[in-house]
């Protein structure tokens, strides 16, 4: 079984069954074709037929899946949030230096943010209408997730790793810094004098993330 938040249930856990390998292609396929549909035209621009044709699968096998356009969007964006989790859970966590914590977390980032612009632009989209698809899971599980990453800080600076923080600033920092060169790239790329960012442009973003990060962490000073 698999648990997911829907918020047609009132805000409570829905446990569903866990698909068959060809559904969880075409599941795949449709989630795909929906986060750029949606990333490119918004929700209210985006169609169901779009997703579909995107997708190579007929119309009716979206609605059998996903329900309707609002379900699929909320589909979406827990996708996209349950990679950014996931990277964070593998990443910051006591049991790695804080130094190569930090790194790959960052680097995660980055790497998500180049290959997969329309993600993060449709979670900006939605926190900038207000998050009512998404206050929910934000609330609880975001909130959990940071509250996690919290105690792994404190771990570290109970060593010497990294000074004291306040750990939601921290990740809000971070998010904000990777989360741009998907959500701002018009503008900076225009500011850079180039169509589009490319390699280089992301590797020169993550080694200037990576060195006022670890840099901070260099920064203990006298404390304890």
């Amino acid at each position: 079984m698999t648990e997911t938040f829907s918020p047609s249930s009132g805000g409570r856990a829905v446990h569903r069954a866990r698909p068959g390998i060809p559904r969880q292609a075409a599941e795949a396929a449709i989630l795909a074709a929906a986060e750029r549909v949606f990333g490119q035209h918004g929700f209210r621009g985006a169609s169901m037929n779009e997703i579909a044709r995107e997708a190579g699968v007929p119309k009716p096998n979206i609605h059998y899946y996903f329900g309707t356009k609002e379900e699929l969007y909320r589909s979406v964006l827990e996708n996209i949030m349950t990679f950014w989790l996931r990277d964070a859970d593998h990443w910051l966590v006591p049991e790695r230096p804080a130094r190569e914590g930090f790194e790959g977390y960052i680097r995660a980032k980055m790497a998500f943010s180049r290959a997969r612009p329309d993600a993060s632009r449709i979670f900006a989209y939605e926190l900038l209408q207000g998050a009512g698809n998404i206050h929910y899971y934000l609330s609880t599980t975001l909130r959990e997730h940071v509250a996690r990453r919290a105690q792994t800080f404190e771990a570290w600076h109970r060593e010497r790793q990294m000074p004291a923080v306040d750990p939601a600033h921290l990740m809000f920092a971070i998010w904000s810094m990777t989360q741009a060169y998907a959500d701002m790239s018009a503008q900076m790329s225009a500011v850079i004098g180039c169509p589009a960012l490319g390699a280089s442009d992301f590797e020169a973003g993550l080694r200037t993330i990576l060195r006022l990060v670890l840099g901070f962490c260099n920064d203990i000073g006298d404390q304890a």
